[in-house]
């Protein structure tokens, strides 16, 4: 292909991408997969115009004067007007002779939206499959964070004591806390396996915020750091010697205010370990070493704490799904799998509002989750099957053990004729004292220590009004009355 044919195509390809990104925004995809499937396909598209645009610099720089040579032989300077015409026509009819069912590059069937069916416009060209391969089960299409692993190896460093996943979220960005001696081979293995995957789950949810350019904001930004503190110790940097505060040992770090007493600390056993130890610490190698080490571990730390907060949505969002997935039924989670497995299919509510509320062609009610019929029988929605907890199960023996499903409806059923009635086979007479209480061998409990306390109540009552008799003697009411019907008094 020529030089001029090159950059015509290259235009052309710049034009159907700007039209493709158009066409893509202007439509708001209403799945969360389909938003990332979106991002990806125009961070593609605008990889594929970076690319271009270079390739147009570079040929219209002309640096080795092809697209020139092309311009001269097409005004026909060195032989006649038509010459490089038929030249080229002639090439082309060879090539299709030779290859006469080479396909054509068609740009505006490449870059149009592909389509499911003939009715639906909602998929677009980037593969489903690939989308699904860049994210993890856990993550959810880039929702959540998948930090069980990292959290196996933080509990696996030496010296570290051991916290829950949930807590491990909360202190995720507290290094600080971390003791020094844990510091070693296998922390700095730990927090670069974490920065790296950090910046793989930034680039893959947030491909059209330029990912690379934050991650080297954050090299540089460490560099600068850094450098000013270095600046600001140097200033700061005290001399062996006399001071404005007195005199001071660098190899002690500490300062005396007499001078006799400075002299005299030399010659101390404290001092002349200070100094093996700081001499030993700065022979050559080692120190330089270790120096680049703590380096690069703070380097490490400072950007997986950025990294966080350019994803604490996202941290957040997964330590609250956390400790909720940790409060759900086995049923409960089914459910909720069944749901996010439906809206990660595309599923909208437009598209689903014939499987939601409608009938199908048979006029049965389309009810696959087995949702309560509502007032207008249809299935009350999953949103709100969900806000009044109706897939927890309450059984109650006394009722025959009978499953009340929602808190609501178990709540209400003490009041029911079914559970009073209940009570009332077990002997129980007063109802209202035994709510919450659902197995029968509490409520015979219960019951029997009412009466216990009841008959020692009246017991003491008996006993509280005392009598005296002609001879003195005290007595309680109930005694004295028995003793005078017998006619002991």
């Amino acid at each position: 292909m020529s030089v001029l044919e090159s950059q015509r195509y290259a235009l052309e390809d710049l034009e159907r991408l700007e039209q493709a990104i158009a066409d893509r925004l202007l439509n708001t995809p209403k799945s969360h997969r389909n938003r990332v499937i979106q991002q990806h396909e125009i961070a593609k598209f605008l990889d594929r115009i970076q690319q271009q645009g270079n390739f147009l610099l570079s040929s219209f720089n002309d640096n080795n004067g092809d697209r020139q040579n092309e311009i001269k032989r097409l005004q026909g300077l060195e032989k006649g007007p038509l010459d490089e015409f038929y030249k080229q026509y002639s090439e082309i009819r060879d090539f299709h002779r030779r290859y006469p069912n080479e396909p054509v590059d068609n740009l505006e069937e490449n870059y149009r939206k592909k389509r499911k069916t003939e009715d639906d416009v909602g998929v677009v060209n980037l593969s489903l499959d690939s989308i699904d391969a860049l994210f993890a089960g856990e993550e959810h299409l880039g929702r959540y964070l998948d930090l069980v692993a990292f959290h196996e190896q933080y509990l696996n460093i030496q010296g570290l004591k051991r916290i829950t996943y949930v807590q491990y979220l909360d202190t995720i960005r507290n290094f600080d806390s971390i003791p020094k001696s844990s510091k070693n081979d296998d922390y700095y293995k730990y927090i670069t396996a974490l920065s790296t995957y950090l910046q793989g789950f930034l680039r893959r949810t947030q491909p059209l915020n330029d990912p690379d350019g934050m991650i080297a904001k954050i090299s540089a930004d460490f560099e600068e750091e850094q450098n000013a503190k270095a600046d600001k110790a140097e200033s700061s940097k005290m001399v062996d010697g006399p001071g404005e505060h007195g005199w001071y040992c660098s190899t002690c770090e500490k300062t005396f205010e007499k001078q006799t007493v400075y002299n005299a600390h030399f010659n101390g056993k404290k001092h002349k370990k200070n100094e093996e130890n700081k001499s030993a610490s700065n022979s050559g190698s080692n120190s330089s070493i270790r120096d680049l080490k703590s380096r690069a571990l703070k380097f490490r730390e400072y950007e997986v704490t950025k990294l966080l907060e350019l994803l604490s949505k996202e941290l957040s969002e997964t330590k609250i799904n956390v400790e909720r997935k940790s409060a759900l039924t086995v049923r409960e989670r089914q459910l909720e799998m069944e749901a996010l497995e439906r809206e990660e299919n595309g599923e909208d509510e437009s598209e689903n509002d014939e499987e939601e509320d409608g009938e199908g062609d048979d006029g049965k009610i389309y009810n696959p989750l087995k949702l309560p019929i509502g007032w207008d029988g249809k299935p009350i929605p999953f949103w709100l099957w969900k806000l009044h907890g109706l897939g927890v199960e309450y059984p109650c023996e006394i009722c025959g053990n009978f499953v009340y499903m929602g808190r609501k409806a178990f709540d209400k059923h003490f009041l029911e004729p079914r559970h009073i009635h209940g009570l009332r086979c077990l002997g129980v007479q007063n109802s209202i004292l035994f709510r919450e209480i659902t197995s029968i061998q509490d409520a015979l409990s219960l019951w029997n220590k009412i009466k216990r306390e009841k008959r020692a109540q009246e017991s003491m009552q008996e006993q509280a009004v005392e009598v005296e008799d002609d001879e003195g003697n005290v007595m309680s009411e109930k005694v004295y009355n028995d003793l005078k019907k017998q006619g002991l008094l």
